[in-house]
């Protein structure tokens, strides 16, 4: 059996994510209070106690998920005498990208959790609240080439492009308001459902460009060692081990699109993996790993309970 742990992104943030982690263990709670050193300031009570408006926030959101699949991944670790090296690969969706590289011991976790703070800012600062918007096109219809479809036909009024490819019925596109507008019209035209995101900015766009920017000047500082598991980039949708690649790959991801569907058909074919566990707040990487790949197992650890019984099952 080869193991893949998997990383969420942002959208699987709840107020109380990770408490039950932070009651029952201590090795959760010094996770959430080295974060919280990192960050000058109790990230960790805000993810306790919300208010929700406060944790959806970009700059708070991405450490506070990164918080929670780190927190497990310590439990694991102290806990159960389960360390990360025991998978075969890990991954994460746009922001878990980091809490993978930082669960492999590529990044430290008080580095991490300052550069997804400042991530999270970066991506604010790019572009003007009202300016850029992002739309989920999804139903079985919905297929990489529709998605391209729809982004060309907006791109004809301003930037609009593919950023996630999720998985068939639910690819992402993002740019322009107006060129999202009439991507939306034309992705409807051709079959699929085509929702706008509630989101604060159009992530993986050429508009982030001025983030992405930001983020190479933060990263070429950083310490980045070779991870103990390979790491299945979202820009290459390939097992990276290199620092300088992974660094690079992580300026490359902000404007990027996240090739989540191609990196989970790489695991699941090339990569051998029968085992998807994702690993943090919510199930959503866990449903897309069900549609990618059904022939594997796919489970979500993020309750004490979910932690005990995957480690009992190794």
């Amino acid at each position: 059996m080869t193991l893949a742990l998997l990383f969420p992104g942002q959208g699987s943030q709840s107020v109380g994510m990770g408490v039950s982690l932070a009651d029952a263990f201590a090795s959760a709670r010094e996770v959430y209070a080295e974060i919280d050193d990192a960050l000058g300031r109790k990230l960790s009570v805000l993810m306790r106690e919300g208010p929700e408006d406060q944790l959806t926030l970009t700059e708070n959101a991405q450490p506070a998920l990164m918080a929670v699949s780190l927190a497990a991944a310590r439990v694991l670790k102290v806990e159960f005498g389960i360390d990360v090296s025991r998978a075969g690969f890990v991954a994460g969706h746009s922001l878990g990208e980091y809490s993978a590289l930082c669960a492999a011991g590529s990044i430290t976790l008080a580095d991490t959790a300052r550069l997804l703070k400042l991530r999270g800012q970066a991506m604010q600062r790019a572009v003007p609240v009202g300016r850029g918007a992002m739309a989920s096109l999804i139903g079985p219809k919905t297929d990489l080439a529709l998605a391209e479809a729809a982004a060309a036909a907006g791109s004809e009024v301003g930037v609009c492009v593919v950023a996630n490819d999720n998985n068939a019925g639910n690819i992402v596109i993002s740019g322009d308001k107006a060129a999202v507008d009439r991507a939306i019209e034309k992705a409807r035209e051709l079959g699929a459902r085509a929702i706008p995101l509630n989101v604060s900015a159009p992530f993986h766009c050429p508009l982030m460009q001025p983030a992405a920017d930001e983020m190479a000047e933060a990263l070429a500082d950083a310490k980045i060692v070779a991870p103990s598991v390979a790491v299945v980039a979202n820009v290459t949708a390939r097992p990276e081990t290199d620092p300088e690649v992974i660094r690079r790959l992580l300026v490359d991801q902000v404007t990027g699109r996240v090739r989540w569907r191609e990196c989970m058909e790489w695991m699941a074919g090339e990569g051998g993996v029968t085992r998807f566990a994702e690993i943090g707040s919510g199930k959503v990487l866990t449903g897309m790993a069900k549609r990618i790949a059904p022939d594997a197992e796919s489970l979500s650890l993020n309750t004490p309970e979910e932690l005990e019984a995957f480690a009992a099952s190794l």
